[in-house]
């Protein structure tokens, strides 16, 4: 008897631990990206903000242009309060994103914000009153139309994946001359890749153009293909996502790159993991550009000298003024033209040395801002005044994730400080636009940039410079938003011990909860913890009712 007197308590203690509810976090959100261009538009978020309340959901994230309202028509604010009264009826807070410098929203007023590579010493001719490219060191892909070749192996190449069995020199299927390069059968290899890699030489911090012409069949998955140049240590020089079609004719695929500090380069195209189907590859070549997306701003300085005597010529005077009328950060188009006026003295037949900066898009087509550059911060500050006067929210996420490129235009040189630090700035100067107009506002940021785990540290894409030590930087009053599942142990613990207040921004693009159980558990032991957000790329609200009742407390229906 006095043995089960002793093992009842126990009995009973464990019962209450393994039975007692989870703890109910106060902020228990869900993200919503929507950009409200109709009336269908908004009964869809309407119907997530539905679901996400009866589901014990109390906040909206919600990312739809909120910090370039003054490009908005009327119908546009009559949506967007529509939204804001929608919350109000079910008791959820609005939350806007804003302020997003990783793929920037505030460029829709000054394109020429955008973060620039920069391009030395260029060399141009005068012929006929224009200043022309004319490329001082040639650069060319070696046997581009793959019509130089013994059985089914390539002169010029430094690597193809298993010719004669993945890849194929094929002399009935081709865009032009004799002959193109099939790939097949990727999955004969072990790691479904299939790829062709040239080592070229280049000339140090110039832009090029590299292009090929593609034809696909039934290729799976069509994303798997890949143009791309990297650097003899295998750092990306031109990050980006391209977008094929599973089944295409010939087509023209384009990428441009800013060589750097290189002198080679490795370029390459194929497919990384592909699983079915074919593509043919030909006509391949590599040309340097002009100034294609040049970007005019006090911290991209446009430089024209005479080669000859030194003079560096003023624009307006010497030469016209110099913009990129399309500057949609792509290189499918041709360079504004260099002309050369009445009276200036420019000479035809003179040799010119062009540096400029220009900028690029990355990965899914993300333009990342100059953190650096002032006039970003006062459109901040014009933008957040119309945003508070429409919403009035009280809680704020600052877009400031994925930073991919900074540090590279003469504004961030300039600076004489680390990329930690300008990150920081930044976050402060946002900070301070919100306070000084709404002084009670809450605060919250992405993790990512702050994680050493994560993207916090050296050589970081297009990166010139280091992040490691950029939570040093910024305000400790701050919510974090840990997102990377895989780290999350790590990312917890590195805010938690900093003392920060962290949510958890749980993506739920999968076919079940089982992350977000995964995140409440690590939250559980999170000091720090204070929240939870429903996240999810693929625009899947599937399991936003499920979620709710888990972060919430109420009874979970099956999933």
């Amino acid at each position: 008897m006095r043995k089960f007197c002793l093992v009842w308590p126990l009995f009973l203690a464990l019962n209450v631990l393994c039975f007692s509810e989870a703890k109910i976090y106060p902020y228990r959100w869900v993200y919503i990206a929507d950009n409200l261009k109709d009336n269908m538009q908004v009964k869809d978020v309407e119907r997530k903000i539905k679901t996400a309340a009866a589901g014990g959901l109390n906040g909206v994230v919600f990312s739809g242009g909120l910090d370039r309202l003054s490009g908005k028509d009327v119908d546009y604010f009559d949506r967007l309060r529509t939204i804001k009264n929608t919350c109000e009826e079910f008791k959820t807070e609005i939350i806007p994103v804003i302020f997003s410098v990783g793929n920037s929203s505030d460029l829709g007023r000054n394109k020429n914000l955008a973060e620039g590579l920069p391009v030395k010493d260029s060399l141009f001719t005068v012929k006929e009153n224009i200043a022309v490219l004319t490329p001082d060191f040639p650069v060319k892909i070696e046997n581009g139309g793959f019509e130089d070749y013994k059985d089914n192996t390539l002169s010029g190449y430094n690597f193809c994946d298993q010719p004669g069995e993945v890849s194929i020199v094929d002399t009935k299927v081709f865009y032009r001359g004799k002959a193109s390069l099939r790939f097949q059968m990727f999955r004969t290899n072990p790691y479904g890749n299939g790829r062709i890699t040239q080592e070229v030489k280049v000339k140090q911090n110039r832009l090029y153009r590299l292009s090929l012409m593609l034809k696909t069949d039934k290729l799976e998955p069509a994303d798997s293909f890949k143009l791309q140049v990297f650097t003899l240590k295998g750092k990306a020089l031109a990050p980006v996502e391209l977008k094929i079609k599973s089944t295409q004719d010939w087509k023209k695929t384009v990428i441009g790159f800013n060589s750097g500090e290189n002198e080679i380069v490795k370029v390459c195209a194929g497919v990384w993991g592909g699983k079915y189907g074919r593509f043919w590859l030909d006509d391949w070549e590599l040309e340097e550009l002009g100034p294609v997306n040049i970007l005019r701003r006090p911290g991209t300085p446009l430089t024209v000298k005479g080669e000859a005597a030194g003079i560096i010529y003023e624009e307006g005077k010497d030469f016209e003024p110099v913009f990129d009328p399309l500057l949609n950060f792509r290189f499918e188009h041709e360079a504004p033209l260099l002309r050369i006026p009445a009276g200036s003295r420019i000479q035809n037949g003179e040799k010119l040395r062009v540096s400029y900066y220009h900028g690029i898009a990355i990965t899914d087509g993300r333009v990342v801002s100059c953190m650096s550059e002032p006039e970003l911060y006062e459109t901040w500050k014009s933008e957040f005044e119309l945003l508070h006067k429409t919403l009035g929210a009280n809680k704020y996420v600052l877009g400031m994730e994925e930073i991919r490129m900074g540090g590279t235009c003469g504004r961030c040189k300039d600076r004489k400080i680390s990329m930690a630090e300008i990150l920081g700035d930044s976050i402060t100067k946002a900070c301070a636009i919100i306070k000084g107009i709404n002084p009670n506002a809450e605060i919250f940021v992405w993790s990512d940039m702050f994680d050493p785990n994560h993207n916090a540290h050296d050589n970081y894409l297009l990166v010139d410079g280091d992040f490691s030590g950029s939570w040093n930087y910024i305000p400790r009053d701050l919510g974090i938003i840990c997102w990377y599942y895989k780290g999350r142990e790590a990312c917890l613990k590195h805010f938690d011990t900093l003392g920060f207040k962290i949510l958890a921004g749980a993506y739920n693009d999968s076919i079940s909860l089982d992350s977000t159980k995964e995140w409440l558990k690590s939250l559980d032991k999170t000091k720090g913890a204070a929240g939870v957000i429903y996240v999810t790329r693929e625009n899947r609200y599937e399991f936003l009712t499920g979620f709710g009742r888990l972060v919430s407390g109420k009874k979970e229906q099956n999933n």
